[in-house]
């Protein structure tokens, strides 16, 4: 190609450049007055928000063809299936049958229809999980599943949970681990990561691991995956033991008042946030005359009481020593 060619294509791409951007341009800004445009579902159209006009009128509805009213009329007449999710072994794209044993119109099956049944779910149930990789990552899929229930964890959780068993077992760090450890390892560094956070005693309570494995696979799991999980906050801790003990706003605040001056003083160092977390409630409760003992406070936080009387008098410590400043 000669350099005259080459610069009459140049040119060439040039002019499209400018003329698809010219394009993007008009229509995302109105050609008469510069103004914004915004779609109009209603009455399908395109309209000029400053001055009324109709860039584009007739257009193409996506929606549905039907409406509904409230949430179970949706559920109804919705032909399509739940979206793609992480937190099922096959994300959600294979077929379930029922257990109820009835046709679509509600009507009982007869026996030999009932054995047909049986026999398709039992086969459904061996395709869905065809080899022993699927088997393990619907095991442990389940079983976060479980212990998010039971801690009371967000879906988001949940999900960033599943994302990090995958990629252990994309990464074959499993050999060696039980599947119970490393799930229970990726539900609580995925815990973290959210800033909705569950002590290692909370979570090994609902876990069927021991403490120890717990820590041992987490510290693992998060070296090899190379997770930026940044250092407990005891603030995360405080709104749930507010909501276990039903105090009120003014005492969460007070209880992060008191965990602010205690940064400042450098008591965070070296302690427990849920220690941290739990005699600030405690203390703040004090503070804002509300009845609390320090019993029902241990039972919220799992946490001896011992702990909370230590770190209460250092809350209150710090939170002299800043009062001055």
């Amino acid at each position: 190609m000669t350099d005259t060619s080459i610069r009459t294509y140049t040119n060439e791409r040039e002019t499209e450049t400018e003329e698809e951007t010219a394009v993007s341009d008009e229509q995302e800004h109105c050609p008469e007055c510069g103004g914004r445009l915004v779609s109009d579902d209603e009455h399908a159209e395109t309209v000029c928000t400053d001055c009324g006009l109709v860039v584009e009128e007739d257009e193409i509805d996506r929606g549905p063809e039907w409406r509904a009213f409230d949430a179970a009329e949706k559920d109804e007449k919705s032909r399509v299936g739940a979206p793609t999710t992480n937190m099922m072994h096959d994300q959600g794209l294979s077929t379930n049958i029922g257990w109820q044993d009835k046709d679509a119109y509600g009507r009982s099956l007869s026996s030999r229809q009932r054995q047909k049944m049986q026999r398709l779910r039992t086969w459904n149930e061996r395709f869905r999980t065809r080899d022993s990789k699927e088997r393990n990552l619907k095991q442990a899929l389940g079983e976060i599943d479980r212990m998010a229930s039971a801690l009371g964890l967000p879906e988001n959780v949940r999900e960033t949970a599943s994302v990090i068993y995958r990629r252990a077992l994309e990464e074959d760090l499993l050999p060696g681990r039980s599947i119970e450890g490393v799930a229970t390892a990726s539900l609580y560094a995925a815990a973290r990561q959210a800033g909705t956070p569950r002590s290692l005693d909370e979570i090994s309570a609902v876990s069927r691991v021991e403490k120890m494995e717990l820590t041992r696979t987490y510290r693992y799991i998060i070296r090899e995956l190379g997770l930026e999980v940044k250092p407990a906050d005891p603030e995360h801790y405080v709104p749930r033991f507010v909501s276990d003990l039903d105090l009120s706003d003014e005492t969460e605040r007070m209880a992060r008042e008191l965990l602010e001056s205690a940064r400042q003083e450098g008591v965070h160092s070296g302690k427990s946030p849920v220690g941290l977390a739990a005699a600030s409630v405690y203390a703040a409760a004090l503070l804002t005359n509300e009845k609390v003992t320090q019993n029902e406070v241990s039972d919220v936080a799992s946490i001896s009481e011992v702990t909370i009387r230590n770190r209460y008098k250092e809350l209150l410590e710090a939170s002299d020593t800043a009062a001055p400043a």
